[in-house]
């Protein structure tokens, strides 16, 4: 039987001594390292003689001593005490251990056993690991917020996005340039005073084959140094060669280019440059890749954009050219056979002749005042900075010298609207008009407009043969009654329309500043 326990103490004392793991028996009473194993006095940078005898509290940190005040009564409890911990190690560097420990009877004693391990290399791995989440965060909510600064724009920023970029991939210098007829046109520059003054600068592009190098399968370029003997360094060189884009490799090492591209289609590219050699990292280009996606989306936008105005502009100045012909030019024409055969019915028929003068009178006056409408129209600030009862009653002389119908306009209160608002609120009574005029068969139009603080209220009536409301909202409605809805609503504006046949139409528009009504 004692040859029995002999063996298995040397078992026991073989898997102390090998096991590598720290093993650590010690006094609940002093805190006094009874025993240990060569694996925690190595962990802690002693020899296992100097080890032993060390006071517990000198191997915790002064952050760890707290949580160690109730070890001894833990365990003499029989509970378990698990723990991490910072220790000091011999030469005052610093490790993470893991604890558990139980109570243990050591030479007729009351002891604890604890197992430590060395747990350092985990921790700074979850360390590295939390760091990296924290920085693909905050590259996510950049990401978002130049996605969505990028969405709600209509128009190229290009010095915006720079900036924007710079807050993700730090760099010396950027640039971001347009494909324009084969040609690179340098729209923004950061990081070089000297060519920030001089954009736009135009870098020409020599033949297909440059444009396909930059194009590079829609992938950026990274190039370690720009000054060394690789293909993709020399092409660069080659590019930039040239006054004043030859500033952009001064004193730089690193170079990425970025291509902006949609599908095949080439628009342009960010070049960013930094005086450290090799420091742009796949991940960055991968970044820059994100971006310039989203630039390239703008661009097409913002070609879109600059398209549809142009077309506006053209379809508006075919409008005003018919309005021409058909108000202005009609009244003249009137105006002029009136003109040719008044003197012969002046002898005549005086009184009849004195009938068609007062037409003539009236003809003349409708022209002009038609002529004024157009013109405040062709001038987009007149619509804006004058005061909406002086252009109404502008619209009304109109109205009134092309059709002959009397148009009574009143004006009460005073106030201002927002441009946006007074502009619409024009073009609806500049549709409910011509509305009056095809359809209506009016032989009296009013208009009544009532000011009140940050509050408007537009009142347009004929007493023309009216309709049925219902009737028009079933058969799909009037293009012109919708469109008028809609203007409204943009503005949020409320617009009713009141009418019965043969008792006329009213077309009442109420329009309050949010949160007034």
């Amino acid at each position: 039987m004692k040859t029995e326990n002999s063996e298995t103490d040397r078992l026991y004392l073989k898997i102390f001594e090998t096991i590598s793991d720290g093993v650590l028996i010690t006094d609940l009473e002093t805190g006094s390292i009874l025993d240990a194993n060569p694996a925690a006095a190595q962990m802690h940078g002693y020899t296992r003689d100097a080890f032993n005898g060390l006071r517990l509290q000198s191997l915790l940190s002064a952050k760890s001593l707290p949580f160690f005040a109730d070890y001894a009564s833990v365990i003499k409890q029989g509970g378990l005490f698990e723990m991490q911990a910072q220790h000091v190690r011999r030469d005052d560097s610093q490790i993470f251990v893991e604890w558990r420990a139980v109570a243990f009877n050591y030479q007729g004693s009351p002891c604890a056993l604890a197992i430590i391990r060395d747990i350092s290399k985990r921790v700074e791995a979850e360390h590295q690991l939390q760091q990296r989440v924290v920085v693909r965060t905050r590259e996510q909510a950049a990401l978002l917020e130049i996605s969505q600064n990028l969405a709600s724009t209509l128009e190229m920023q290009p010095g915006l996005i720079l900036e924007h970029l710079e807050g993700l991939i730090k760099y010396s210098h950027a640039s971001l340039f347009v494909l324009e007829d084969s040609t690179l046109v340098a729209m923004a520059v950061r990081g070089v005073p000297q060519l920030e003054k001089s954009v736009p600068f135009r870098i020409p592009l020599i033949d297909k084959q440059v444009l396909k190098a930059l194009f590079n399968g829609h992938n950026p370029i990274r190039i370690a140094d720009l000054w060394s003997n690789e293909p993709t360094a020399k092409f660069m060189r080659t590019l930039l060669e040239n006054e004043p884009s030859t500033i952009l490799m001064e004193k730089v090492q690193s170079w990425m280019w970025i291509p902006l591209a949609v599908k095949n289609r080439v628009l342009g590219g960010i070049g960013i440059a930094h005086t450290a050699r090799n420091y742009f990292s796949p991940h960055q280009a991968n970044l820059a890749m994100t971006i310039a996606n989203q630039v390239a989306v703008t661009l097409v936008n913002a070609g879109l954009y600059e398209h549809a105005q142009a077309l506006a502009a053209l379809q508006e100045r075919q409008r005003l050219a018919q309005n021409l012909h058909d108000a202005v030019n009609q009244s003249l024409f009137s105006a002029g056979l009136i003109a040719e055969v008044l003197p012969r019915l002046w002898e005549r028929d005086q009184k009849e002749a004195r009938r068609s003068l007062e037409d003539l009178r009236r003809l003349t006056r409708g022209a002009q005042a038609e002529m004024r409408a157009l013109l405040a129209e062709l001038r987009p600030s007149t619509l804006i900075d004058s005061d909406l009862g002086d252009l109404l009653r502008l619209l009304c002389n109109a109205f009134t010298g092309r059709t002959n119908i009397p148009t009574k306009i009143t004006v009460s209160g005073e106030g201002s609207l927002p441009p946006e608002t007074q502009v619409a609120l024009y073009r609806i009574c500049q549709e409910v008009l011509n509305n009056i005029t095809k359809h209506a068969g009016a032989s009296q139009v009013e208009i009544d407009v009532l000011h009140a603080p940050e509050e408007l209220k537009l009142h347009i009536r004929d007493n023309g043969c009216g309709f049925n409301p219902s009737e028009l909202a079933l058969s799909g409605g009037h293009y012109g009654l919708r469109m008028m809805r809609e203007r409204a609503e943009t503005v949020g504006a409320a617009l009713a329309v009141i009418s019965q046949p043969g008792n006329g139409t009213e077309v009442a528009i109420h329009w309050a500043k949010k949160g007034v009504l």
